[in-house]
């Protein structure tokens, strides 16, 4: 038996879209330990996951920060791994392999550079989708992928009875109006306007309901919608994933929660502008659709609302 090491440090949308590589992985390892490096946002998180024996957590911290980085390397090294998958893929990971295993090539560290395709460089293959990255990069480190291009997020769901309870929640619309501050070329600004046509045609069928993060409370005020929250605090990352599974219909911005619900199998529609497009981000699913524009501003609540209702009848 060997010990097997899969690398994801975030964010929350990357963890989704992540799920079915891990299953993966831990699948075609059967008779190995499965351990994760992971951040301090997701660490209890992924100790739900049944395809992982063991979580570590890195505080990615500077990595200037020497004491840390010889502390961190010593905790990996002592695993004795005997390889691993980087599906981070980020130059911190990269920096990593070059302390522990400086001229590995895939069969040792599978990366998007140790498996690049020869014909092709990485500027080119960073523009495939996110899924087909992740299938490419462990089918050419020998694994059979059953699941990467469909990933399951199931996992994650926790029992949610009480707060539905609370709330009164059985037939719901959850909206996410909400962006990172930095990214607002995402931000739709026009929900309260497709809120109105909701409850102008549907009455009372549908409760609409909003699931701020821990910034985002003080915001939702500007919403004429129901906050959910547990004890006045933000749902953590598994309560948020049973809220949106069970919701009858999810419209968001291209964040972290429109991953999750793409992976949950919930139904929906996600807006994007012209930041990226759905498909290189791999959004897409049987239940879940984008509507993809140039321009967000120029998206009406009504062609939002005259795609949701169909699915709403």
């Amino acid at each position: 038996m060997s010990n097997i090491l899969i690398i994801k440090h975030g964010s929350l949308g990357d963890i989704a879209q992540a799920s079915g590589a891990i299953q993966d992985i831990s699948e075609n390892h059967k008779n190995d330990q499965i351990y994760l490096l992971t951040t301090k946002p997701y660490f209890d998180l992924f100790k739900k996951n049944p395809f992982i024996n063991e979580v570590i957590l890195d505080k990615r911290l500077p990595r200037y920060n020497l004491i840390y980085l010889y502390l961190l390397m010593r905790e990996i090294k002592k695993y004795n791994f005997s390889k691993v998958y980087d599906l981070q893929n980020s130059s911190r990971t990269t920096f990593y392999k070059n302390i522990l295993f400086p001229k590995a090539n895939k069969e040792i560290w599978s990366s998007s550079v140790t498996t690049l395709p020869d014909d092709i460089d990485k500027e080119k293959f960073d523009k495939h989708s996110v899924l087909e990255r992740f299938d490419h990069q462990l089918k050419n480190s020998g694994l059979q992928t059953n699941n990467t291009i469909k990933p399951d997020f199931n996992w994650a769901c926790v029992n949610i009875d009480m707060i539905k309870d609370k709330y009164e929640l059985k037939k719901y619309i959850l909206i996410f109006p909400f962006c990172s501050p930095h990214l607002s070329i995402k931000k739709w600004p026009f929900y309260n306007e497709l809120i109105e046509l909701v409850k102008k045609n549907f009455s009372d069928e549908y409760k609409i309901v909003m699931a701020p993060g821990p910034n985002e409370i003080k915001d939702t005020k500007n919403f004429n919608t129901v906050s959910i929250l547990d004890k006045d605090k933000a749902l953590n990352i598994s309560q948020l994933a049973s809220l949106i599974k069970d919701s009858s219909f999810i419209i968001a911005n291209d964040t972290g929660p429109a991953h999750m619900a793409a992976h949950l199998g919930a139904r929906g529609l996600t807006l994007f502008g012209k930041h990226t497009t759905a498909h290189k981000v791999s959004i897409e699913r049987e239940n879940f659709k984008p509507i993809q524009v140039n321009d967000l501003n120029n998206l009406s609540a009504e062609k939002v609302f005259e795609r949701a209702e169909k699915f709403l009848k």
